[in-house]
């Protein structure tokens, strides 16, 4: 009975922790760790906040669950496998970024330097939290429920793409698409080393990626709307040049 119950309060727990990637945006970490239109960045005191309630109920629910080692994920996974996989996930995440780049912008968008430490410790964060909640805790749930493998995959897959609210209005598809394959292949992995670590692997090298290549945490502009872009309308085209207004009081 006890133990029933503490698996109860950990499912709760983990369910809060879903709700608190919903909540990504309003803390401005994640996807959201972006500058506003007034050029400034989230409050780095609201995106530490999330960072540490998000890794407070990962520990919790480790520490509730009567039995975390063998009904839940949240283990590095079979070390060979995880290294092996988990640098080949990181080289596939690190391809398609670029490939992104280049056939959106036509060139590879680096951000400032300056930006840079934020962002990986954006991108790590995340990655921990996104592998641990998503494919560790929920994951493990799903499959010691009974649902079978490819299903608690696919399911866990979905619930994450829709907790990171990139399906909404005005945002790219791609990021969408994006962590619905980070989702699925790193369930696969997950499932298939018996833990998380592969799957932080490919998943933080491949958010930092992102972020390298299109200058961007996550929240990619939609086409024509980028800084350049609207810069580029206000210039004279290539080729023109201006002609100014003759002064007929020249001529008197």
């Amino acid at each position: 009975m006890i133990e029933t119950l503490r698996v109860l309060v950990a499912l709760g727990l983990c369910l809060l922790a879903v709700m608190l990637r919903l909540e990504a945006e309003r803390f401005g970490s994640a996807e959201y760790d972006e500058a506003g239109k007034d050029g400034r960045g989230p409050s780095v005191i609201r995106r530490v906040a999330w960072y540490a309630v998000g890794v407070g109920l990962v520990v919790a629910v480790l520490i509730v669950h009567p039995n975390p080692g063998d009904s839940l994920l949240v283990t590095f996974g079979d070390r060979t496998q995880t290294i092996v996989v988990g640098f080949a996930y990181a080289a596939l995440g690190t391809a398609q970024a670029i490939g992104f780049a280049w056939l959106r912008y036509h060139r590879l968008r680096l951000p400032t330097v300056e930006s840079y430490p934020g962002a990986l410790v954006n991108a790590l964060a995340t990655a921990f939290l996104d592998e641990a909640v998503f494919r560790g805790i929920l994951l493990g749930f799903l499959l010691g429920a009974g649902v079978e493998p490819r299903a608690a995959i696919i399911g866990q897959a979905l619930i994450y793409a829709l907790a990171t609210r990139l399906g909404a209005p005005g945002r790219d598809p791609y990021m969408l698409l994006l962590v619905v394959l980070i989702g699925i292949l790193g369930g696969w992995l997950t499932f298939a080393t018996g833990g998380i670590g592969a799957a932080f692997l490919g998943h933080a090298v491949t958010r930092f990626s992102v972020f390298l290549t299109t200058g961007h945490a996550g929240q990619v502009a939609l086409r024509g709307t980028e800084r350049e872009d609207i810069e580029r309308r206000r210039r004279t085209p290539d080729g023109w040049r201006i002609v100014g207004i003759r002064d007929n009081t020249r001529d008197r």
